[in-house]
């Protein structure tokens, strides 16, 4: 299944002051969900993310936080975004069926979120593999084979952006490619 524009939201997980100190990949994780979040408004996608206790780990990096639109963070203390209160009802309000997900740490929270989500409502979930990371690099990669067999798709930030693009004879296209190169 193609990812479309028209179909998807792109969820934002826990990219955290106090988390990602400690994520190796902090700098590609950030980079590449700066890249989701601009495609997503280039393109009319609505965005959500979640904070996991921001009391005791802190708010949303600033280099992400910048660019999230007004009123779409959510805290949470469920690991699952989709077992806490209030974050479905959020997430139903936009009626998109394919969630596009980012964030920290792979292997828990993002992972446990996009098993919630997935198959849930018709909906599927999509996990950007680059735009995602853990404090151990292997715990990464376990959750992307777990989420795989789980039927979650697991997908990068290029392909997530070409494919909410579509065409390549749009202006949108010579704006994304920029963010790209």
């Amino acid at each position: 299944m193609l990812l479309s524009a028209d179909r998807s939201a792109l969820l934002v997980v826990d990219i955290q002051e106090r988390l990602a100190p400690a994520i190796p990949a902090r700098d590609r994780v950030v980079r590449n969900t700066r890249t989701l979040l601009r495609a997503a408004v280039e393109l009319g996608v609505p965005v959500l993310a979640t904070e996991h206790y921001p009391k005791g780990i802190g708010h949303t990096v600033p280099e992400v936080a910048e660019l999230l639109p007004a009123g779409c963070v959510v805290e949470k203390i469920a690991f699952a975004a989709g077992e806490e209160s209030g974050f479905v009802e959020r997430l139903d309000a936009l009626g998109r069926d394919q969630i596009v997900i980012a964030g920290m740490e792979a292997h828990v929270c993002v992972m446990q979120t996009a098993l919630s989500l997935h198959g849930r409502s018709g909906r599927s979930a999509f996990f950007v593999a680059d735009a995602a990371a853990s404090r151990d690099p292997v715990n990464a990669e376990l959750a992307a084979v777990r989420l795989r067999a789980g039927g979650v798709g697991v997908v990068s930030t290029e392909m997530v952006v070409f494919e909410w693009l579509h065409h390549g004879n749009t202006p949108a296209f010579r704006t994304l490619l920029e963010l790209i190169r």
